[in-house]
């Protein structure tokens, strides 16, 4: 039945999380609605909204399944996105996976379910 689902994230500064999204995590600006943002890359569409409290905004995130880990991990890690505690690994619960924190405090968890490659 389901088929998909797009993240609604906060947004501290707009033309800031226009030039993250757009420049380090590789997604193209669609729309910009009076600061509402959405974004895409391939198949995936993110929303941000605009938020004046910084503390009101963080802890939010949400995980985007990929076909390609190693590459997209690589192209993160050159520009050095990834969380310091978000190293690409096998977790517990069966997907390999590994964040990375935009420029608002938004987590990304970027998540395959294939097994590593030998």
């Amino acid at each position: 039945m389901f088929k998909t689902s797009t993240p609604i994230l906060a947004s501290l500064n707009e033309a800031e999380t226009i030039a993250f999204y757009t420049e380090k995590l590789g997604f193209t600006l669609h729309t910009n609605n009076n600061g509402y943002l959405i974004f895409t890359r391939d198949d995936i569409n993110v929303h941000l909204f605009g938020c004046d409290d910084p503390q009101g905004c963080r802890n939010m995130g949400c995980y985007i399944y990929v076909t390609d880990i190693e590459q997209l991990y690589q192209e993160y890690q050159q520009l050095g996105l990834i969380h310091p505690n978000g190293g690409l690994r096998m977790m517990p619960w069966g997907l390999r996976q590994f964040a990375v924190v935009d420029n608002n405090g938004n987590i990304f968890y970027f998540a395959d379910h294939k097994p590593p490659k030998n």
